[in-house]
């Protein structure tokens, strides 16, 4: 089965990928496709599911910043979205049950509560996904969206540990000792160098002292995997942690896609409502939105949230799977659910991947339903007499910005939409604002600025190309020139309207050798009177 199962999600994934889609909708794809044929899932595909739900969520807490899950934009939401889901899609369900619709026939008004309790989950792993290959993770609409479904998360832990019945042992108090190991393992996260010991602490620290300790306390693993990801957040290394395990987290993910497919057999009745709640897809992300306007955010942040959590969750899943272990609702349910699931993955995966387009076309009739005060962190960006903006400060733009500065003067200013990054930025005395260069708000305030030239430093090819065209849609007479990673993405930054596009591996071999140069030139100088 094992052979047979990567070679149809490699396979499906990349022919996915290669008409525009993100690979996962190949997974999803995959698993369908192998059920089909007869093939099931089984302990092998679980356990890689599991292992990388769990890496997932250990990524999610070393990059978690735990006051922004009570910001009111984030727990608000969250609790107002799923008490409104719960009762507009309970009763929905139990007027069908009542009316006799034969699917709906066996449920109650409890039991109709408990199927919307199951819809009211967002998927957390693929709006992880979605921000991830759009560079999106630390935008404010990212950051919102990933907490309001981390506080679901936790809602469905207590869900689950209470219908269960089964409570935490009393060992589970000695979790609370993962804290005093904090500083231990901050120690030890000093001393593990750059190489392979980086990504084996985070797997010995996601997959042993968070979902194994919290297995043995009778508590949800990957609640463990989170918790402990988030008590090493603070460290300045949490973030090459979470790079090192990248590559481990998107192929155990793998396992978990695939397995939604392989769930169990789809009947006519279970997909017609899994349809039904495909329909009502829409109000939820809605929903989403107006809540988030409330709360004032601008329509673009609401818009780009709420369509990352216009999804069913893997959540629901095991609401219907308890729901049918306790006898409350058929097994057709868990499958309907399932299919529901699958079906809103494929459709929100290109929705996510043109949401910026979507937003433009929908921009006026979006923008009324903002309020008249703007959320701290989503107001104007004011660029003032800078003529030279460097979008990106990580490591490349940060050493772009001091060069540009020490040669051009006080004329330099940088932006990132990482909001801690921008404000030790300022702390370190850099000129350096919040700013996310995907918004077309951006580029038109900077037109009514001095901007004369343009840096893209951005890590990811997708963000260089999404304010690219940003930027060509603004009347403008700005250079624009944008770094790549690889040099097969120097072509697409160009023909998106980069007047200059650099690979920046070359480049930094030029600048080493450049830097050879001046330091060691009285050595090469005796060196070219030998060659010569």
């Amino acid at each position: 089965m094992e052979p047979v199962f990567l070679a149809v999600s490699f396979l499906l994934g990349f022919a996915a990928k290669r008409v525009g889609l993100p690979p996962l909708v190949g997974y999803l794809a995959a698993g369908f496709a192998l059920k089909g044929f007869g093939f099931a899932g089984g302990p092998f595909l679980d356990r890689i599911a599991e292992l990388g739900v769990m890496l997932l969520l250990f990524s999610i807490g070393l990059k978690l910043k735990v006051e922004t899950l009570f910001r009111p934009e984030v727990w608000a939401t969250a609790s107002l979205h799923m008490a409104a889901t719960v009762v507009l899609f309970g009763l929905a369900i139990f007027g069908l049950a009542t009316a006799g619709v034969h699917f709906f026939a066996r449920l109650d008004l409890a039991t109709s509560a408990l199927v919307a309790f199951a819809f009211s989950f967002s998927s957390t792993v693929f709006a992880i996904k979605a921000f991830e290959e759009k560079g999106e993770m630390r935008a404010l609409h990212g950051r919102v969206a990933i907490g309001i479904l981390i506080v679901q998360d936790v809602i469905a832990v207590v869900f689950i540990t209470a219908s269960t019945g089964k409570l935490p042992s009393l060992w589970a108090f000695a979790l609370f000792g993962l804290i005093l190991l904090r500083p231990l393992l901050f120690r030890i996260m000093d001393r593990c160098g750059h190489g392979e010991l980086v990504p084996l602490f985070g797997l010995f620290a996601a997959l042993f002292l968070g979902a194994a300790a919290f297995t043995f306390v009778g508590m949800k693993p990957d609640l463990g995997a989170l918790i402990l990801g988030v008590l090493l957040s603070k460290h300045e290394r949490a973030g090459e942690v979470s790079d090192s395990l990248l590559n481990f987290k998107d192929i155990l993910l793998v396992g978990f896609f695939p397995n939604i497919g392989l769930t169990g057999a789809v009947s006519a009745e279970a997909l017609l409502v899994a349809l039904l709640f495909i329909v009502l897809l829409p109000l939820k992300a809605a929903l989403f939105f107006v809540l988030l306007t409330r709360f004032r955010l601008r329509a673009r942040s609401a818009f780009l949230a709420a369509l990352g959590l216009a999804t069913y969750s893997e959540f629901g899943l095991i609401v219907g799977d308890i729901g049918v272990k306790a006898g409350w609702i058929g097994v057709d349910w868990l499958t309907a659910v399932a299919v529901a699931l699958a079906i809103s993955f494929v459709l929100g995966s290109p929705l996510n991947l043109f949401a910026h387009g979507l937003f433009g076309r929908l921009q006026q009739r979006l923008e009324a339903w903002e309020t008249a005060t703007r959320h701290a962190d989503d107001v104007p960006i004011r660029l003032g007499d800078a003529r030279i903006a460097i979008h990106g400060m990580g490591p490349v733009g940060t050493a772009t910005y001091d060069v540009m500065r020490e040669r051009f003067g006080d004329v330099v200013v940088g932006l990132d939409v990482d909001l801690d990054r921008a404000a030790a930025h300022r702390e370190a005395g850099r000129n350096v604002l919040h700013g996310d260069a995907t918004d077309p708000d951006f580029w038109q305030r900077a037109e009514r600025g001095r901007i004369e030239l343009v840096l893209l430093t951005m890590p990811e090819l997708s963000a260089n190309l999404d304010a690219l065209r940003q930027a060509a849609a603004q009347p403008h007479d700005w250079k624009i020139a944008a770094l790549a990673r690889y040099p097969d993405e120097v072509a697409p930054l160009e023909a998106a309207g980069a007047h200059l596009a650099v690979d920046m591996f070359e480049e930094t071999g030029a600048g080493f050798a450049v830097h050879v140069e001046h330091r060691f030139a009285d050595d090469l100088a005796a060196l070219r009177q030998v060659e010569g």
